[in-house]
């Protein structure tokens, strides 16, 4: 029976099931990243229910996390010696306003939003734009690269009121894939607008690089 047979017959299965099903699906000759989709009962075009944030995966996400901070002087330094891949300033930004976009997250010290700022235009639409509510402006910039190195995922709702984050690789050991989209689930749940009404978590999907998407039991996580 083809894969896409056999996933329009599959009825939505229990988290630690769909993982488990996914793995059979996960042929690549690479180690598949492993993808959840969550449909939100929100509508994004209000501001108070525009759902955004981060959370902790406590495996971590199996991605190597290409870094850039903005910091000048000793700062910059911190930056480098906790890990960041490029570290600059006006340059930077010049670089990045012509075209190169070879990097994941973005972090800024406050002293210098006034050259990051001019780049709204560019990150802005790629979810890459430091935001002092993420955490991702901040002169403690050992931690915060610290923290998306171990594993940091941020989110946005889309306009359609899905989410989509990384939780792992397909090789992750089964209860830790399953760990990390309770955790990123359960981050959702704590953000829940007040003004949001009837089911918040609509849909869940999972999904590797390569395979089809394995619709979950909302109910299991």
């Amino acid at each position: 029976m083809a894969i896409r047979e056999q996933v329009g017959q599959r009825v939505p299965a229990g988290l630690a099931e769909a993982v488990r099903d996914l793995k059979q699906y996960a042929n690549a000759k690479f180690d598949e990243t492993v993808d959840v989709a969550v449909n939100l009962g929100v509508d994004p075009r209000h501001a108070d229910q525009m759902i955004r944030g981060t959370v902790a995966l406590p495996h971590g996400t199996g991605k190597v996390v290409r870094i850039l901070a903005f910091a000048k002087g000793e700062k910059a330094q911190e930056a480098e010696a906790a890990g960041a891949d490029v570290v600059g300033a006006e340059e930077l930004a010049d670089k990045i306003l012509g075209g190169w976009l070879e990097f994941d997250r973005v972090v800024a010290c406050p002293d210098v939003m006034g050259v990051v700022g001019r780049l709204g235009r560019v990150l802005g639409p790629r979810g890459l734009m430091p935001n002092p509510k993420l955490g991702t402006v901040t002169f403690d910039l050992t931690r915060i690269i610290q923290e998306i190195k171990a594993g940091q995922v941020a989110f946005r709702v889309e306009k359609t009121g899905i989410i989509h984050a990384g939780v792992g690789k397909a090789s992750f050991p089964d209860e830790h894939l399953v760990e990390n989209t309770k955790t990123l689930i359960e981050q959702l749940k704590k953000m829940r607008p007040a003004a949001t009404k009837g089911t918040y978590i609509k849909k869940v999907t999972l999904s590797s690089t390569m395979g089809p998407g394995l619709q979950v039991d909302a109910r299991t996580v």
